[in-house]
């Protein structure tokens, strides 16, 4: 998320008590969108074979693996190849084959930051009249721990890039056709698709509850596995994010963010017999309705920043009560809030207090400067239940 020269400034947190309830996710506790937009990605159509428990569907790209040999290459480098002319782009091409032990501890530390470039221009350039003031800054806040028991469905993403490994955030959504037992994960569309510049990124995993006591990162190299993912690690069997996304989403500029939104489909790297949401002991509503920004009293931001002056190491939240911002006029506006996490916190969870007092997410973050002073993340409506329902129904009662 990166790169503006605009000055920060300093606002307290809004006074959290219509929200604070909400936004603690709990492993215990757990409207009118104007998208007008119904394209999402391309619906799946690989069919199972009889390779499925290696996550390979039957219909393959030429340059991914569709046999043992292959599947062999794959794992000991292959993947590697990031030859642009048969860089899986294409929605229905996605493929993520398990490679045992591959994100061991000293790979996940050294996973940068996934984020991406705003102008600084980006409020003049989209107008005034669709656009809110900037947003003071607002100090990220570390998240108490252990995250087990405050804040269990929010984790980090890893996945593989033409630079190297990198980390975004993520957090463990309700499935309504798999209800209790959900494998889905919210987080950003460039978190695993680069958009128009190239295609599917690849080995993506979701560590829940990631570094539960907070450690620091020389500590976390040498610690006990159950401190670093407490709930292991989910391997990504299927992503699916907005055609919007893929067609237009870029690495600066923001073009894309305002549908920069994905959906991951988990399998855990340890089969126990259990689905995320039943090994986590919770998982959060997505609310494809959620009011306008005048409508809301805060947000919160939940996210694991890795760029200076982040490790990458601890969960950090922030709240604020948000702004729009606007860079395609066909697009609903983003959700702006004050915030200064960093990469790395890229798709990670905002949440707002939904029915019972239960947190609802709304939105994922996209975008932010450099230095950081805000977060900008898209407001979900139609295509991003689009999104989301395309993965659900391939899915549905599978888990």
């Amino acid at each position: 998320m990166s790169s503006t020269s605009r000055p920060g400034h300093r606002r307290p947190i809004v006074a959290a008590a219509a929200i604070a309830a909400t936004l603690v996710l709990t492993a215990t506790a757990c409207q009118s969108g104007d998208d007008g937009k119904t394209d999402a990605q391309a619906k799946p159509s690989a069919k199972p074979s009889s390779t499925e428990d290696l996550g390979i569907p039957k219909e393959l790209p030429k340059d991914l693996p569709s046999s043992l040999k292959d599947l062999e290459k794959w794992r000991n480098g292959e993947w590697k190849n990031w030859d642009r002319d048969q860089w899986v782009r294409e929605g229905s091409d996605f493929v993520n084959p398990y490679i045992k032990d591959h994100w061991k501890p000293g790979r996940m530390d050294k996973a940068e930051d996934n984020g991406k470039r705003v102008p600084a221009d980006v409020e003049s350039a989209s107008g005034a009249s669709a656009t809110g003031p900037e947003p003071r800054a607002v100090k990220a806040r570390n998240v108490k721990t252990p995250y087990t028991r405050n804040a269990a469905p929010a984790g980090k993403v890893f996945m593989d890039t033409p630079k190297g490994p990198m980390v975004c955030s993520g957090t463990v959504v309700k499935d309504p056709r798999n209800p209790g037992k959900s494998n889905l994960v919210a987080t950003a569309g460039h978190c695993v698709h680069s958009g128009r510049s190239g295609g599917w990124l690849r080995n993506i995993m979701f560590v829940p509850a990631y570094n539960n006591r907070g450690l620091s990162p020389a500590q976390v190299q040498s610690a006990q596995p159950q401190d670093v993912a407490p709930y292991g690690q989910w391997w990504g069997e299927w992503a699916q994010t907005s055609d919007y996304w893929i067609q237009k989403g870029a690495q600066s500029g923001g073009g894309g963010a305002q549908q920069d939104f994905a959906v991951l489909h988990v399998r855990p790297e340890r089969p126990a017999g259990k689905s995320l949401e039943e090994t986590v002991g919770a998982a959060v509503k997505i609310n494809f309705r959620a009011p306008r920004t005048e409508r809301f009293s805060g947000l919160s931001s939940y996210g694991y920043p890795a760029a200076p002056p982040y490790d990458g190491a601890k969960m950090y939240s922030c709240t604020d009560k948000p702004g729009r911002l606007t860079i395609d006029p066909s697009e609903p506006a983003l959700y702006r809030i004050g915030c200064t996490m960093t990469g790395g916190s890229s798709g990670g969870g905002w949440f707002m207090k939904g029915k019972g007092g239960k947190a609802e997410l709304v939105s994922v973050n996209s975008i932010g400067p450099q230095p950081a002073t805000w977060l900008a993340g898209p407001r979900l409506g139609p295509t991003a239940k689009n999104v989301f329902d395309g993965i659900s129904k391939k899915y549905a009662g599978k888990n």
